[in-house]
């Protein structure tokens, strides 16, 4: 069967003038122009044209899409390539939408993520066991606790990493401004930390976080990693924690 270009324009759901100026490319050629001059298309230039779509889809320029669909050797070829985009696509997609979600949430609250954390968290459990590793080791080494850091879920340690910096961040922030460890702002920041948590699978009672800023306190590294982000930050945190 042949189709004309106002017939394939409208199978496809693109306009006459798409279908020309492919022509004009050679991007996609008719079977047949007739002696009037009409342009006829059969079954293999409505597969090209397919392939043209998806790769349009892709973002991809015309200009790339002619080269890619030059240098592959089959339809099965293009396909499978396709899929892969795609599903690289979606993936990417997924991604946005849990840190468009997380942005939402901080939005809600009134808080701002951390600059860094707000477009890239880690990509991969390697970057995240590399990230780990010198407190995993401490731990052992001081307190001979196992840390697993073998099976890492990537995208909810994005999460918790975003909430815990944000939420340092905010602590640190009023404790320079002066606002006292039982402030009633401070702690309902608390508690919407403590929602989070529990929230996404880290249950933690309020007795649970006083024993944990008291042991943040009296360890070396943790102390110290909250001290360098502000002086006294320690010993503000078990103050809170305490007058919850």
């Amino acid at each position: 069967m042949k189709y004309s270009v106002k017939e394939l324009a409208n199978l496809a759901h693109v306009t006459v003038k798409t279908l020309h100026h492919y022509h004009k490319l050679g991007l996609l050629m008719p079977s047949e122009i007739s002696e009037a001059g009409y342009r006829y298309y059969g079954i293999e230039e409505l597969k090209r044209l397919q392939e043209i779509l998806f790769y349009k889809e892709l973002d991809i320029p015309l200009a790339e899409i002619k080269g890619l669909m030059e240098d592959a050797s089959n339809r099965m070829q293009t396909l499978e390539k396709q899929k892969e985009l795609f599903l690289q696509k979606l993936d990417r997609y997924a991604k946005l939408l849990k840190t468009l979600n997380l942005s939402l949430d901080y939005s809600r609250k009134g808080e701002n993520m951390d600059k860094h954390l707000l477009f890239k968290g880690f990509n991969t459990e390697e970057e995240w066991q590399t990230a780990l590793e010198e407190q995993k080791n401490h731990l052992q080494k001081e307190y001979q606790v196992e840390f697993d850091t073998q099976t890492i879920e990537v995208e909810k340690m994005n999460q918790l990493a975003i909430e815990a910096k944000n939420y340092l961040n905010t602590m640190a922030a009023s404790l320079r401004n002066g606002v006292k460890y039982n402030d009633p702002i401070v702690q309902k920041q608390v508690q919407n930390h403590l929602d989070f948590l529990n929230k996404h699978g880290h249950a933690l009672s309020k007795e649970d976080y006083i024993q944990q800023t008291k042991f943040f306190l009296q360890d070396d590294f943790h102390r110290n990693m909250l001290e360098s982000q502000q002086i006294g930050l320690a010993y503000y945190l078990v103050a809170v924690a305490k007058n919850l």
